[in-house]
């Protein structure tokens, strides 16, 4: 049988109930339950670095260093600490590595790069310096906030921003019959500011663990929650229950693992670093932090990113419409 009945005793019709409807309703829960779990898990197993930016003083040092580290470091040869230490404060370079006193080797690094990036760069130079018979004097001189001591704040701020308008996005597609779009868009529209100010005043003034200024910290997050919600909206309009599914696994899901505020971007495999900054929890994250820590550089990019997520969705959605609207006047006319 592929129903089953309930009585009722008021008189009004008994709830027929469809196994299609539950079991795809079971089904996609298990698939994204798996999917969040083997995605945030299995990123967290053994993280080995590539590529990762790493400014080198002088040719001798910059030979030795490539050869040394191999793949897992990307050696860019400068002329001085300084020249370094710049590309250090503007996010080019993850830390500069020199010579200093005899049998020293000097490394300045920036910790708000993150801790896994940041602990990756030392302790390839302190293997570097192991095999040389070297010691290595490091100096942080792009330290983390007091108050994100483990650079994590603006993980949860992104994951919260994103998580709140999926579900604003997910409870608007519910109300489709009783909520008209425009006003369903001009909801998400005022939420996204709503949602961009509060998580920006928190995670800022009030809390200090995010060092962006204030009005460029609140438009990146108010662009997230735009691309977000208007994203999710777009594909539940296109694709039915199956575009939910699909933004929670984009979006909520690989967005928010791949986006490098837990695991640094040269820490996750190939696949990941191709999505990570293509995705809105990935562009959001390196927003805040360039914002916040390395003087604004490169922030042009993300910000490209989250507003064509939000403009791209907006167009969907409305194309949608437009194409329901045809429909419904073609089976009139016909």
């Amino acid at each position: 049988m592929s129903s089953s009945s309930d009585p009722r005793t008021d008189g009004r019709a008994p709830i027929v109930t469809q196994r299609r409807a539950w079991a795809t309703v079971v089904i996609t829960g298990l698939i994204i339950g798996t999917a969040f779990i083997a995605v945030y898990v299995g990123l967290q197993r053994s993280p080995e670095p590539s590529h990762l930016p790493v400014a080198v003083v002088g040719e001798k040092l910059a030979t030795s260093a490539h050869a040394g580290f191999g793949d897992a470091a990307a050696v860019t040869q400068v002329a001085s600490i300084e020249d370094g230490a710049n590309q250090v404060r503007n996010g080019d370079a993850v830390a500069v590595l020199g010579t200093g006193s005899p049998g020293m080797l000097t490394l300045d690094y920036a910790g708000a790069s993150g801790v896994s990036e940041s602990g990756a760069a030392r302790q390839l130079v302190a293997g570097l310096a192991k095999q040389a018979g070297l010691s290595v004097q490091e100096n942080d001189i792009v330290p983390l906030a007091t108050y994100d001591s483990r650079g994590l704040s603006a993980f949860y701020v992104v994951f919260g921003v994103t998580l709140s308008s999926f579900v604003l996005a997910q409870g608007l597609a519910a109300v489709t019959a009783k909520v008209r779009l425009r006003h369903r868009l001009f909801a998400m529209s005022g939420f996204a500011v709503a949602i961009g100010v509060i998580a920006a005043t928190v995670a800022g003034p009030v809390y200090g663990s995010l060092t962006a200024p204030f009005p460029l910290l609140a438009l990146s997050l108010i662009l997230l929650s735009a691309a977000s919600a208007f994203t999710t909206t777009a594909l539940g309009a296109w694709l039915g229950p199956a575009g939910i599914a699909v933004a929670v696994l984009t979006l909520t899901t690989i967005g928010n693992a791949t986006s490098g505020a837990t695991i640094g971007v040269d820490l996750l495999p190939g696949w990941a670093q191709a999505v990570s900054a293509k995705l809105p929890p990935g562009a959001a994250v390196r927003a805040v932090n360039n914002f916040g820590y390395f003087n604004g550089s490169h922030t042009l990019v993300p910000l490209a990113v989250l507003a064509t997520w939000f403009v791209g969705g907006l167009g969907f959605v409305l194309l949608r419409q437009r194409t329901a609207q045809r429909r419904t006047l073609a089976g009139s006319v016909g």
